[in-house]
């Protein structure tokens, strides 16, 4: 097995449940993620919540793939 390269050190603070951050060390950004339209009306939050407002993780996964 080869040597390490690379780790990535990101760190998930909840926010306003579902609402999180995501702390990326590497570029010292940060990222919100939420459950935006149809998936936040399954889970029973309106509209106007705040996790509504924001990308949802499946939206990061399809936009890296695809990058």
């Amino acid at each position: 097995m080869g040597e390490v390269v690379y780790r990535s050190t990101v760190k998930i603070e909840r926010e306003q449940p579902p609402l999180r951050r995501a702390h990326i060390d590497v570029t010292g950004e940060s990222v919100m993620f939420g459950i935006p339209g149809d998936i936040g009306v399954h889970y029973g939050f309106a509209g106007d919540h705040p996790a509504t407002q924001h990308a949802g993780t499946i939206d990061y996964i399809i936009a890296a793939a695809g990058g």
